[in-house]
């Protein structure tokens, strides 16, 4: 089977990634990389061996997939474009800046009969695919994701840059219904908020208490989810699975009335795994694991989570 003619629009710190995997990937041809700064498109169309070009006009009609890996606002209107000419597209997360643009996006797919598959990195973790299984029905569920400051991915909330990945995974594993939520949350060295927390509750009665920094001393992606008779949680960093379950029939003597079972996986290459996808949905027309749907109904939770933050700073602070 020919390969996909593929290109990376926008080539900073995650898109030069996305640029490696494509030209490793067995099913691409890495055509081009775009980028704005100069630097950066001919540093990675050296490594890659793809053309390096300044606007992304240009490619349009000539490839076949591409990854949409720009500051959040240009999302919209880069990956529209490709849909009109006929590519299929991986945006990354958030979808965009708006839920009408979102919309707008999921619709331009269709019309095109085109794939739209947005970067939730996490839904390939290793961890979090060996955890489907035993979800059932769990009753709360608890998320920190922590992170040392950097200047890259402040142009946008910590709530769109980091907490928008528990929100997809939380939305993903309830599948009910949002039924109120709750936040609070500070900026502390941007102009954006920097620390958020979140209480959801779902219609089907589950809670989720999601917690997000990016002014933290230390890097932690953790999930926990509590069932009725079961204890599951993910290492999402480390990719580490841990299930603890009531014992059936009660213990033994000398027995702990629990099992415990815990699984540990390679570091593994997610972002591999996500283009690889993407690819065979491109190639094979596939729905995505990751719809644009799906990065729609994230995008709406991240906005009513930042709109509760900025209303309770409002009254906290009404000058």
């Amino acid at each position: 089977m020919p390969q996909l003619r593929t290109a990376v629009i926008g080539v900073g710190y995650l898109g030069r990634f996305h640029a490696q995997k494509y030209a490793q990937a067995s099913g691409s041809r890495l055509v081009a990389v775009v980028d704005a700064s100069e630097a950066a498109r001919t540093r990675v169309a050296e490594e890659t061996g793809a053309q390096p070009v300044a606007d992304y006009h240009e490619l349009l009609g000539t490839v076949d997939a591409v990854s949409v890996v720009t500051p959040t606002p240009a999302h919209f209107s880069i990956a529209r474009d490709f849909l009109r000419a006929g590519a299929h597209v991986l945006v990354e997360k958030p979808i965009t800046g708006t839920v009408e643009e979102a919309r707008a996006l999921i619709d331009a797919a269709r019309d095109a009969g085109r794939v739209l598959q947005v970067g939730h990195l996490e839904r390939f973790n290793p961890a979090v695919l060996a955890a489907e299984p035993y979800v059932r029905a769990p009753r709360f569920i608890e998320c920190h994701r922590l992170a040392p400051y950097r200047e890259r991915g402040t142009d946008v909330n910590v709530v769109l840059d980091l907490m928008i990945h528990d929100i997809d995974i939380v939305q993903s594993i309830v599948g009910s219904p949002i039924a109120s939520l709750e936040a609070v949350g500070a900026p502390v060295f941007s102009d954006e908020i920097d620390i958020a927390n979140a209480r959801i509750r779902f219609e089907n009665g589950c809670v989720a208490n999601t917690t997000a920094s990016r002014v933290s001393l230390k890097t932690e992606r953790k999930l926990r989810l509590f069932e009725n008779d079961a204890y599951l949680s993910i290492d999402l960093q480390q990719r580490i699975l841990t299930v603890i379950r009531k014992r059936e029939g009660g213990p033994a003597e000398g027995q702990l009335p629990v099992t415990i079972e815990e699984q540990n996986f390679e570091q593994g290459d997610a972002l591999r795994a996500e283009i690889e996808s993407f690819l065979d949905c491109a190639r094979h027309g596939k729905a995505p694991v990751v719809s644009g749907e799906d990065g729609l109904r994230a995008l709406e939770t991240a906005i009513r989570i930042t709109r509760e933050v900025t209303a309770g700073a409002r009254l906290r602070d009404p000058a």
